[in-house]
């Protein structure tokens, strides 16, 4: 019969079974083992320190790059924009960059009649219905800032559509929009929550910057996505066009236009707006159509047509 005094003894065997194991096994680990993993713990303390080193190596040469393209803009882009009128519209993901891009136009001598963010809530899907009955009611009846809406149910084509009527030039032969239909227009909007008016808008442009930055990520992405390129379209389709983005893969509305036939013959656009260099090229590409009648893809992304357009001689 298995008594107490059995299993105290057994127990007892276990515990010093497990304590003679403990100590022959770290004298194990203190041997060759411990030396082993000692050597491969000194390498990786190296590899990390010279891929520190290459890290701000890197980061002071792109400081170098952006500090000589700062400099360059000021000899290359002085006289470039001189009259033209431009408004600036920038979307949620470009906000960062739309104080480099606007810093740039003004070199340029641009006229930059204002600056208006678009908020989240105006891409927002749940916002169509809203988005629709505010463009029906944000102009005063028969005003001409209500020519020519879409009337395809879709709220951020149409309120787009509004918007480019009273922030650019009408086509020739239409009415004029009047300050006061465009000052109601921009209110109502922002009262809504929907847009910011940055600066007061001077009046109506011939050319607009959308600043805008990466796709969206979210359950609405797709959807988000697709109004960012309808809203470049509406303002496309009242003057001339200028995508400063981010990027250029994806849902991108870089991409998007450039991978787009009808498109990519009207708007420009640049893939690198984040940077100096691609702010500077924004205005260039900017001068380029409004100057030319030129259009042309540029950035680093694989399908920008060159970093930026070719300088008149």
């Amino acid at each position: 019969m298995i008594n107490f005094r059995y299993h105290v003894v057994s127990l007892t065997a276990v515990f010093l079974a497990l304590a003679i194991g403990l100590v022959v096994g770290t004298a194990a680990l203190n041997g060759p083992v411990a030396d082993s993993l000692r050597e491969n713990v000194n390498g990786l303390r190296k590899d990390n320190s010279l891929m520190r080193q290459s890290v701000n190596s890197m980061q002071k040469q792109l400081e170098t790059e952006e500090d000589f393209a700062a400099e360059m803009a000021e000899v290359v882009l002085p006289g470039k924009l001189t009259g033209r009128r431009v408004v600036v519209v920038s979307l949620p993901s470009g906000r960062d960059q739309t104080e480099g891009v606007v810093k740039m136009l003004r070199t340029a001598g641009a006229d930059v009649t204002g600056r208006v963010d678009v908020q989240d809530k105006f891409i927002n899907p749940d916002s169509n219905n809203n988005l629709l009955e505010l463009a029906v009611t944000a102009a005063r009846p028969n005003s001409a800032s209500t020519t020519n809406l879409p009337g395809n149910g879709h709220g951020v084509e149409t309120s787009s559509a509004l918007l480019a009527n009273v922030l650019l030039d009408r086509p020739a032969g239409s009415p004029a929009v009047s300050e006061t239909d465009r000052r109601s227009v921009l209110q109502q909007y922002a009262a809504a929550g929907y847009l910011t008016p940055e600066d007061k808008i001077s009046g109506p442009a011939e050319a607009v910057v959308l600043v805008t930055g990466q796709p969206y990520v979210d359950k609405d992405s797709a959807k988000k996505d697709e109004s960012v390129v309808k809203i470049a379209d509406m303002f496309d389709r009242a003057g001339a066009l200028v995508i400063a983005g981010m990027g250029s893969t994806g849902g991108n509305v870089v991409a998007v236009v450039r991978g787009d036939p009808t498109l990519s013959q009207t708007i420009s656009t640049v893939d690198n707006a984040n940077t100096v260099q691609g702010q500077l090229v924004t205005s260039l590409a900017l001068a380029e159509q409004v100057g030319g009648k030129k259009v042309g893809q540029y950035g680093v992304g694989d399908n920008a047509a060159s970093r930026l357009p070719k300088l008149p001689q």
